[in-house]
């Protein structure tokens, strides 16, 4: 949906760019001003726009990385037959429900929702990773280890993936805020609708 809206803007940014050709080479200084701060504005959106949406996107593939070394641990835990089989049955039964409960760009405006998720993934965490460094074998087990390191390091860099998230989003609601009129004026269905931010998610 993100990646059609920027090829709807760029498309109507051409058209403009086609009428104001269309009145001849002697547009007024005035006109060709007008032009050149819809074409500036028009590019700051979609680079903010494009900005927001890798962050978020990094955010996302580092979760769907974590929750995957999590399953490959528990898988690695049942190969060993060395824990109770129906502890790592319920605990893949919660890794499932994380996934089910997961935020997204609009929910996250409910601080509710990422304490819930951030609650259920770091008892899970915790709960694995013991799990794992309580192995007899854990020692000698790399493939064990590369997991559990796996799994730390993803959730190191949470914090560090949110703050990125909050800087470019709050930089993109700003834009916002300060050319609405515009905005309208360039295309009155796109959503102008302020992206809630981690920071606000945890106050």
């Amino acid at each position: 949906m993100e990646a059609l809206k920027f090829v709807r803007i760029k498309v109507l940014l051409l058209f403009l760019a086609i009428g104001l050709a269309a009145c001849g080479g002697k547009s007024s200084v005035k006109e060709r001003a007008s032009f050149t701060k819809i074409d500036s504005l028009t590019e700051n959106y979609l680079t903010l726009q494009d900005s927001v949406l890798q962050t978020w996107n990094t955010i996302m593939m580092d979760e769907n990385k974590k929750i995957n070394s999590m399953h490959e641990l528990l898988h690695v835990l049942f190969a060993s037959h060395r824990h109770d089989k129906a502890q790592l049955i319920l605990l893949e039964q919660r890794l499932d429900q994380l996934e089910r409960i997961r935020f997204n760009q609009k929910t996250m405006a409910n601080p509710h929702v990422v304490d819930e998720y951030d609650f259920a993934s770091s008892s899970l965490i915790f709960e694995i990773i013991s799990l794992a460094e309580s192995d007899s074998l854990f020692g000698e087990n790399k493939e064990l280890q590369h997991w559990v390191d796996n799994i730390k390091i993803a959730d190191q860099r949470v914090t560090i993936y949110r703050s990125d998230y909050d800087s470019v989003t709050n930089k993109f609601n700003l834009f916002l805020e300060k050319y609405k009129d515009y905005l309208t004026n360039l295309d009155r269905d796109l959503s102008q609708e302020k992206k809630p931010l981690f920071q606000m998610a945890e106050n």
